[in-house]
């Protein structure tokens, strides 16, 4: 009597086992990547728009970063000037794309780490006003301001780096 249920358990075991393996080797094949939107690759004007964000001057009496509310559009500007593949225009009428650049201070705040917030970048078409692309990199928290300012410029290239793969030709990507 004590055997047929053991046998049992150890028959369901065993086909658990079995379907849990086999589910895990049929995995669904990653998909190729989706086109670029070709404007992004062919756009040589670019007017780079100040999203804003929340202030990030102080929270719970400590400053955030060093730079001021401004400092993502100041230094993603500065960025793509020195990268020189493009050109800057001072009015969206001029531009084949407008980059608006922002901060989203986490709601978390600080007292909670690993993420202290976003920088975002969406990519507009100034002629359709459509999204086009968005590229959004989480700044790392911690408890020092050098440290923190470290984790917005590694964020910040990360964004850069992704800005220029992007406007790769496509044969180059």
């Amino acid at each position: 009597m004590e055997r047929t249920p053991l046998r049992t358990t150890l028959c369901c075991l065993l086909t658990a086992l079995f379907l849990i393996s086999s589910s895990l080797a049929q995995k669904s094949p990653v998909p190729p990547p989706a086109p670029i939107p070709p404007q992004i690759a062919a756009a040589q004007k670019i007017f780079i728009s100040n999203g804003g964000g929340e202030s990030f001057e102080t929270v719970f009496d400590q400053v955030v970063f060093d730079g001021g509310p401004d400092r993502p559009y100041n230094q993603f500007y500065a960025a793509m000037k020195s990268w020189g593949q493009r050109q800057l225009v001072s009015s969206p009428s001029d531009a084949d794309l407008i980059f608006e650049i922002s901060w989203v201070l986490s709601d978390t705040g600080l007292g909670r780490l690993p993420v202290l917030g976003q920088l975002r970048l969406v990519i507009v078409d100034p002629r359709t006003h459509v999204r086009l692309w968005t590229v959004t990199e989480y700044v790392r928290g911690a408890m020092l301001l050098g440290n923190r300012d470290k984790n917005f410029d590694q964020a910040m290239n990360t964004i850069m780096n992704r800005v220029r793969t992007l406007m790769l030709p496509p044969a180059d990507r």
